[in-house]
């Protein structure tokens, strides 16, 4: 009878925990702690509240003049706009600060408002 050599199972490797990997993970309690301040707050809101206008304004404007992809580009907007709703039941949930809360819905509006603005700008 043949024996059998107990096999252990292949372990997986260990990497080593880079800098970046702990600032990634961290990104979120340093922007919470930085934004304590209203003011600072505030005007976090406001600079995500104008790039998703500025983003809005773009993409209507790109997809306006190339009249190529106009479904596919109304299709994946209003996806993003209704993830982003449906994602806010979640970050309510969540206990403590709801500045992820904030920042989802000015994205959120700035991006609608840009959108309707250029559709304006076609009537």
């Amino acid at each position: 009878m043949a024996t059998r050599m107990a096999t252990t199972p292949p372990r997986r490797p260990r990497y080593q925990q880079t800098r970046f990997q702990r600032n990634a993970v961290q990104i979120a309690d340093r922007i919470s702690a930085w934004a304590a301040n209203p003011w600072r707050r505030m005007s976090l809101r406001w600079i995500v509240l104008l790039v998703a206008f500025g983003i809005g304004t773009i993409l209507g404007a790109i997809v306006g003049a190339l009249s190529y992809l106009d479904p596919v580009a109304a299709l994946l907007c209003v996806l993003a706009i209704e993830l982003a709703a449906r994602s806010r039941r979640l970050l309510l949930e969540r206990p403590g600060d709801h500045l992820g809360l904030e920042l989802l819905d000015m994205g959120r509006i700035g991006l609608l408002y840009g959108l309707l603005l250029d559709g304006f700008k076609l009537l």
